[in-house]
């Protein structure tokens, strides 16, 4: 098998190949790392590649292949981590410059539990700074570009991993969803993007932004990668009190059921006017298979959907300014010497942080400030209840929702950067799932006339992955956009 032949095979068909002794996990990592090399220089995906670290496991895993002592399904599949994960012995910069030359002493959770599953890990991805931002743009270090077409974004703030995945570089990828960052970089690459539910996936060690919205999630090729990578994920942790004590279902279990007699909504707050109408047309003839599948779709309402953009950017920048005060040049990442300790902090701050990253502190530390602290921050924790009450009607009636993922196709490098407001306009359909605590995935549901991918939004109930899984699945045996590759060479 040659190296481009197998670097397209997705995560689990390279898990057969592996567990018949077809192929090494040396042979595949080395292909990622020959593609990397090859292609990288024009996606810029990657911050790190870690090629001494990720052969030594994929050694060890053919080591345990031919013993017959597999760690897991996965085990000798290579993938890579959004640069937000603490990484023993690794740089994790987390896209700024504050952090960078931090070389973390432990691993995050999620990093523990994928080198438990023989996993060798590839390197480090690109991301918006702090995971704030839509286009990968707002990076300390350089934007990372789309695979599908290299003038355009991959989306944000997993765009790194987004992008790895697409090119081949990497069979799969972690990234985090605070307002979207997992779904529609998904959505603008032609991979699948898994947001699990708050709390289904242990946060302890992942950089934290928006502690409240923030949750780990995969970035695959297809959606029974997605299940057999929140398999190895969705475990109890008692180092993060979030951490959900629901045990984790088998994923791939009932993957193939398909959607006969499921129940799904389709919610009009969704389709606005301004979107790409490519992309409508495509969800909404999404909407038409499910229903030639044997499912019942049916209009629903989410009247407080109107909100959610608005309620968002009070809540995750409140959280965000908290969160990003113990940057201050002492304990570790970039410090500036100052004439004093306060200058220190503000030289230090003041080099360290990106336009962005400095915009979402000044707006959140403004909406906690003492007497307008009732008037935003907690007014927009009500909101967000009148939100998540919105969802849990409407599954009183339905077993799903879809939708878009993002309004529009990868749009071009440079064309919202100064326009922070339409940049926020890129998660209007993503971040309400946030908000609710939701689990929510997207699909590849369609390419443009451009040929630039459009993906689908699936949202359930809590805890209910194995139900989006199954009906993604479901799409995807019908159709093979997950076959198609970008035009890279």
């Amino acid at each position: 098998m040659s190296a481009a032949e197998l670097t397209d095979l997705s995560m689990l068909e390279l898990s057969e190949q592996l567990a018949a002794r077809k192929v090494s996990s040396e042979e595949a990592t080395r292909a990622c790392l020959q593609r990397t090399e090859q292609l990288d220089p024009k996606v810029s995906a990657f911050l790190k590649v870690d090629a001494k670290g990720a052969l030594a496991a994929a050694r060890a895993s053919d080591e345990r292949r031919g013993s017959r002592a597999a760690s897991s399904r996965v085990d000798g599949v290579p993938i890579a981590l959004k640069d937000i994960f603490v990484t023993e012995g690794v740089e994790t910069t987390c896209g700024s410059k504050i952090l960078k030359g931090f070389v973390p002493p432990f691993d995050a959770t999620v990093v523990r539990l994928l080198k438990q599953a023989g996993t060798p890990i590839l390197g480090k991805l690109n991301q918006d700074e702090f995971a704030m931002g839509s286009s990968t743009e707002s990076s300390a270090f350089f934007p990372t570009r789309n695979p599908w077409d290299l003038g355009r974004t991959p989306g944000g703030s997993s765009g790194g991993s987004s992008a790895a995945v697409a090119a081949r570089l990497a069979f799969g990828a972690l990234g985090t969803d605070t307002g979207g960052s997992i779904r529609q970089p998904a959505a603008l690459t032609n991979t699948v993007g898994l947001k699990p539910t708050y709390g289904r996936v242990s946060r302890f060690g992942v950089i934290a932004f928006a502690s409240s919205l923030d949750q780990v999630g995969p970035i695959t090729r297809t959606v029974s990668d997605a299940a057999a990578l929140l398999q190895v994920l969705a475990v109890h942790d008692v180092q993060d009190s979030t951490s959900s004590r629901n045990p984790a279902p088998d994923y791939l279990a009932e993957i193939d059921r398909g959607v006969k007699g499921l129940k799904i909504g389709l919610p009009k707050e969704y389709f606005l006017s301004g979107m790409d109408p490519e992309v409508e047309q495509a969800a909404r003839k999404a909407a038409q298979e499910y229903e030639r599948m044997g499912a019942t779709v049916v209009d629903v309402s989410l009247p407080h959907t109107q909100y959610a953009l608005a309620t968002y950017y009070l809540i995750a920048p409140a959280e965000a300014s908290s969160n990003l005060a113990r940057y201050d040049g002492v304990r570790y990442g970039l410090r500036v010497q100052g004439k004093s300790l306060r200058d220190m902090y503000l030289q230090t701050r003041s080099a360290g942080f990106g336009p962005e990253v400095k915009r979402r502190i000044m707006l959140g530390t403004y909406a906690l400030s003492a007497g307008y602290y009732d008037a935003y921050y907690l007014k927009a924790q009500k909101v967000r209840t009148l939100i998540r009450q919105d969802f849990a009607r409407v599954f009183e009636s339905v077993d799903a929702i879809i939708s878009p993922t993002s309004p529009v196709t990868a749009f071009k490098l440079g064309e919202k950067v100064n326009d922070p407001l339409a940049m926020y306009l890129m998660d209007v359909f993503t971040l309400p799932c946030n908000l609710a605590g939701l689990p929510g995935i997207s699909i590849p549901c369609g390419f443009s006339a451009a040929g630039l991918p459009i993906g689908l939004q699936i949202l359930a109930r809590p805890f209910e992955e194995a139900l989006l899984l199954r009906i993604g699945r479901a799409f995807e045996r019908e159709h093979d956009f997950f076959r198609r590759k970008p035009p890279l060479s």
